[in-house]
């Protein structure tokens, strides 16, 4: 059984900074992508960054130059440092990890930019 735990989200004023984080557990011999996605209340869940086994990483739009993906394989940890955090990245983001085939998600972690 494998299990993805995130960790890191909160209230965080426009233009300030959160880092959130994503352990995976269980049984696994290797990670292949792992990402993130976020929701929005009322939308569907997007992409907003993700990260190869090598390290290549692809970013949304919206994000691009604000937002970092980075991971530590040794750890099966995927973080995700966001920057310059405005009132439209408030969602619920969740974590996801290709694990042996398969899709594994994480519970989600609340993320609201308000001043």
């Amino acid at each position: 059984q494998v299990q993805l735990v995130e960790s890191g989200g909160g209230l965080v004023q426009p233009g300030g900074s959160l880092r959130l984080s994503c352990a995976a557990s269980g049984s696994i011999n290797s990670i292949n992508a792992m990402g993130w996605y976020r929701q929005a209340p009322g939308k569907q869940r997007d992409l907003v960054a993700r990260i190869s086994s090598g390290g290549s990483t692809n970013y949304a739009d919206s994000v691009k130059g604000r937002f970092t993906i980075s991971r530590d394989n040794a750890k099966n940890t995927v973080y995700l440092q966001m920057n310059g955090l405005k009132p439209e990245d408030t969602a619920v983001y969740y974590c996801r990890a290709t694990i042996g085939g398969y899709v594994y998600w994480g519970q989600g972690a609340q993320v609201t930019v308000s001043s």
